[in-house]
């Protein structure tokens, strides 16, 4: 038997982050794009500055629905024939609201992307706003209020907005609006909240994929190349509020065979120096199956199916002034409700006690800065964390320094940073569950006082 012989491995390539190039076009678009052979499908980010605290008062959610009604139809277009042009380029749109803005985002083959990107260019340029057409999607985002409602995470993380944030602040308010004020969304409040804040001055497109073989300035020039609109004014930004003490809410669920678990507090934004350090020592505690979470709530004491603690990014600005939520979630069986809870507090406080382990730390830096190649091998990601830094007013390296800085980060650094995210008396903690059979457990405790709220 003739075997063909073991290949033999290649001398390993450094990896960074894709660094892109910048620039703009003359109607003071702003553009990023970024070169990566082989990506045969190009993915692009528009970002629009169209915040969900420029939302006027007592229309939270317009901006959602102007986000979903950006791909129903144009000045040419009816939104069956927009969807068919779509589906004939091979292509995928979606966009969506959130704190930083409206993100829409669209895949598509590289030999098609003028065409892809010259329906964008509509969209953004002379949406229809069909009154039809916003009505309908009113209709249908009134009816997913309440299956979100009953879905305890969306319930939990609801709340959790609620406890942290002054009902004042956008932030403690559901993104995508409630029942009450989505009802009072029409075309001509659609219309006005796009009219006021969408235009190619305060937008950036990403671009990334295979670009050798095509003339993106020539495409851009001919399709978003063609948007106009005037500079705007500045808007002023609110400052950011929360009140972290101590407490425990429960959101009552009677009947609820388990508890949906969510703590949290607020801490900085990815421009304070501590995020690398935060970033590490976050992932240690509840990042992955193998972290302290897990493998105390679960592995050991068998409590749930998993615990994770994170950082999620709300608000970003460039003097700091930003905002993200730390958060523990996860879900437990009714009983267990009080003893995982007591067991979670120990490792909280054995972590402030005693710290990370060496071991710990390198596991996670392998597994945070090891799988990035991977992690970045589609267009998409790529894309997607590039709109990201432009939303939070980062500079272009910042994810390829930020890897660095995880690197050289070392366990009391780590430990530090994680303790000072997760104190055990500033934590609001959320549970939603039967609250006649967890507000005595909970209670003795003493982990903060203990209110109900109604389901």
């Amino acid at each position: 038997m003739d075997l063909h012989p073991r290949p033999n491995a290649g001398r390993a390539k450094p990896w960074a982050f894709p660094a892109p190039e910048r620039g703009a076009l003359p109607n003071g678009l702003t553009v990023l794009r970024c070169d990566r052979p082989g990506q045969q499908v190009v993915a692009v980010e528009v970002c629009l500055d169209a915040p969900l605290d420029a939302e006027p008062e007592g229309l939270d959610g317009v901006a959602t629905i102007m986000a979903r009604a950006l791909s129903e139809g144009t000045d040419k277009l009816s939104a069956e024939e927009f969807a068919a042009e779509l589906e004939r380029c091979g292509a995928t749109l979606d966009a969506h609201a959130d704190h930083p803005g409206v993100r829409v985002s669209l895949e598509v083959p590289v030999r098609r992307l003028p065409k892809a990107l010259g329906l964008v260019a509509d969209a953004l340029r002379a949406p229809a706003f069909a009154l039809s057409e916003v009505e309908r999607l009113v209709r249908n985002r009134l009816d997913e209020i309440p299956h979100e409602t009953a879905n305890p995470g969306r319930r939990a993380a609801k709340q959790l907005s609620r406890e942290l944030f002054p009902a004042s602040l956008r932030m403690s308010r559901p993104r995508q609006g409630t029942e009450e004020t989505v009802a009072r969304i029409d075309a001509a409040g659609v219309r006005a909240f796009y009219e006021a804040h969408v235009r190619p001055a305060t937008a950036t497109v990403v671009v990334v994929g295979d670009l050798a073989g095509i003339d993106v300035d020539q495409v851009l020039a001919e399709t978003l190349g063609a948007w106009t609109g005037d500079a705007g004014t500045p808007r002023p930004v609110p400052a950011v509020t929360a009140d972290d003490a101590g407490r425990v809410v429960i959101v009552d669920r009677p009947g609820a065979v388990q508890t949906q678990l969510l703590i949290g507090r607020v801490g900085p934004d990815r421009h304070d120096r501590v995020w690398p350090a935060q970033v590490l020592g976050t992932y240690c505690l509840g990042g992955t199956l193998t972290s302290r979470l897990d493998r105390v709530l679960r592995e050991e004491k068998g409590y749930t199916y998993g615990v994770r603690a994170f950082g999620q990014v709300l608000r970003s600005s460039a003097d700091g002034t930003g905002a993200s939520l730390l958060a523990i979630s996860g879900s437990v069986d009714t009983e267990s409700t009080g003893p995982a809870l007591d067991d979670l507090w120990k490792v909280l406080r054995t972590l402030a006690a005693e710290g990370l382990t060496d071991a710990e730390r390198d596991v996670a830096v392998q597994n945070l800065v090891g799988v990035a190649p991977l992690k970045y091998e589609t267009a998409a990601s790529v894309a997607g964390t590039l709109a990201d830094q432009v939303e939070q007013h980062l500079p272009d390296d910042f994810q390829a320094r930020l890897y660095a800085r995880l690197a050289e980060t070392g366990t009391v650094e780590a430990t530090a940073a994680a303790v000072a995210a997760f104190p055990v008396d500033r934590l609001v903690t959320v549970l939603v569950g039967d609250a006649s059979r967890i507000k005595e457990p909970v209670e003795a405790l003493g982990i903060g006082p203990v209110a109900v709220a109604g389901g």
